[in-house]
C-alpha cells in the first residue's frame, strides 16, 4: 500500500524521469461506480482541487504559482513554451530544489551512504522469509539485485518498488520534468532560483518511522511491474488532465486492494503522510515565498510539484488566507 501512495508521490514530489516505454493504463477507466462517487466527493470538498497554473496578486505582489510534474513527458512542451516567458521576466524563481542544491543532495548521499543503506542487519535478517522473497522477486523484476535490495533503508525500498522498471530505466538517463526545464530557463535568462526548503527535507520525513513500521509497511503489499505502470500512467493523465486532487483522492481509495492492512490503518498511513510530505512542507514554504515576494519589484514564480497545490493546506489556499487574490491560468 505504501508503494501505490509513494508512486503518487515520485510523479509530485520526487525527481525522476520517465519516457514513452511505460505503457499503463489510465485506472480512471476501470473505476466502480462506488469509486467513482467517493472520488468525487472528496474532490468536491478540497479546495483548488484543479489547475495547475494559479497566479495570487496582493496590491503590487504577483506570483505566478505553477504545479509540476517531476517526471519527463513529451506533452510538458506546450506548458512549458507557454511559462516560458513568465520565468524570463520574473525577479526570482523558486523550486522545491534547484539544480545547485540537488548536486549538494548528491554530495551528501555519496559522503552518507546510512540516509539510504541500512548498516549491520539487512532485510533478509529482518523479515520473515517469504515475505523477504516476495520482495526480492520485485527487486529482481526491477533489475536491483536482491542482495543489494536487502540493504535499502525499508523506506527507500519502498520508493523503489513503487517505480515500475521502464522508469528505474529512464532515471539513469537524466533529469528533465517541469522542475528541471524551468530550472534551465532561468538559468539561461540569467533569473535567480531559490530552494523552497533544505535538500534533505524529504529524506527526512521519508526516514523518520522507525525501522519496525518501515518494515511493516513494506510488508503489507508486493505491487507487480503491472500495477506500477498503471499507476504513474494515471497520475500522468490526471495531471495533464489539471485533476490533481483527483489523483490523490484515487490513491486513498483504491489502495485496500493493494494491500493487506486494515482500512483504519491505511486511513491512518493516509492523513500522517499527507501532513508531513505536504501539509507542513506548505506551511514552511509560505514565509519563504511572501519574502520572495516582498523582496522583488517584478512578479515571482513559484514551482513545485502539483499535489501541494489542493486543499486546505495546501499553498493556494494558504495564500488566500494571507489576502491574496487567486486566479486560475491556462496551462
Amino acid at each position: 500500500m505504501l508503494r501505490f501512495l509513494l508512486s503518487f508521490a515520485v510523479a509530485m514530489t520526487l525527481a525522476t524521469s520517465v519516457s514513452a516505454a511505460c505503457l499503463g493504463q489510465d485506472l480512471r477507466l476501470g473505476l466502480t461506480d462506488a469509486q467513482r462517487a467517493e472520488i468525487d466527493t472528496r474532490v468536491e470538498a478540497t479546495p483548488y482541487a484543479v489547475g495547475n497554473h494559479w497566479t495570487a496578486t496582493k496590491g503590487d505582489e504577483t506570483i505566478h504559482i505553477i504545479g509540476t510534474l517531476h517526471l519527463d513527458d513529451p506533452r510538458l512542451d506546450a506548458p512549458v513554451a507557454r511559462i516560458t516567458p513568465l520565468i524570463e521576466s520574473a525577479g526570482v524563481l523558486l523550486l522545491e530544489a534547484t539544480k545547485e542544491d540537488q548536486d549538494r543532495l548528491q554530495r551528501q548521499l555519496a559522503a552518507d551512504p546510512s540516509i539510504l543503506m541500512m548498516q549491520g542487519e539487512t532485510l533478509i535478517d529482518l523479515m520473515p522469509p517469504e515475505q523477504w522473497q516476495a520482495l526480492a522477486d520485485a527487486a529482481k523484476s526491477r533489475g536491483i539485485p536482491p542482495f543489494m535490495a536487502a540493504k535499502f533503508q525499508p523506506w527507500y525500498l519502498s520508493l523503489t518498488l513503487a517505480m515500475p522498471s521502464c522508469m528505474i530505466a529512464e532515471m539513469r538517463e537524466g533529469q528533465n520534468g517541469l522542475d528541471s526545464r524551468l530550472n534551465k530557463i532561468a538559468d539561461a535568462a540569467g533569473v535567480p532560483s531559490q530552494s523552497l526548503e533544505d535538500f534533505m527535507t524529504l529524506f527526512k520525513i521519508f526516514g523518520q518511522e522507525p525501522i519496525e513500521v518501515q518494515i511493516r509497511m513494506l510488508s503489507a503489499g508486493v505491487l507487480s511491474d503491472e500495477d506500477s505502470e498503471d499507476q504513474i500512467a494515471t497520475t500522468l493523465a490526471s495531471y495533464f488532465d489539471e485533476q490533481v486532487a483527483e489523483s490523490w483522492q484515487m490513491s486513498r481509495v483504491l489502495a485496500p486492494q493493494f494491500s493487506t492492512l486494515p482500512k483504519d490503518e491505511i486511513d491512518a498511513v493516509f492523513d500522517k503522510l499527507e501532513e508531513e510530505l505536504l501539509n507542513k512542507r506548505n506551511r514552511a514554504w509560505i514565509p519563504v515565498i511572501l519574502e520572495a515576494a516582498d523582496a522583488h519589484d517584478a512578479p515571482i514564480v513559484a514551482a513545485f510539484g502539483a499535489a501541494h497545490l489542493m486543499g486546505d493546506d495546501g499553498v493556494l489556499n494558504l495564500l488566500a488566507q494571507q489576502g491574496f487574490t487567486l486566479k486560475r491560468q491556462p496551462f
